[in-house]
């Protein structure tokens, strides 16, 4: 059962990975790479179950939290063009 579940990863995960190559535009590239991301995560979280190594779910839950943070700077550099510059906030209340 988890050698299925573990080729149906395979097989979303080669879907995410072709609509991060053709995606029409780049929002749709960055939430496909964020879904294989995410199939990454159960990927290990499931080879960790079928080889009996537990400590894989700590390495699966510290990629997605990787993985999230990631995402989420990705889209504000596409959003502002930059990740911001330190005390930036605090220079618009000087003037």
């Amino acid at each position: 059962m988890f050698v299925a579940a573990t080729l149906a990863i395979l097989i979303t995960m080669a879907l995410a990975l072709t609509r991060a190559l053709l995606g029409p535009t780049i929002y749709d590239r960055v939430l496909a790479v964020n879904a294989f991301g995410t199939k990454t995560v159960l990927l290990i979280a499931v080879l960790g179950f079928l080889t009996g190594r537990p400590d894989f779910l700590d390495i699966s839950l510290v990629y997605a939290l990787i993985n999230f943070i990631g995402t989420i700077a990705v889209l504000k550099f596409l959003k502002f063009g930059d990740l911001g510059t330190p005390g930036s906030e605090n220079s618009e209340a000087d003037d």
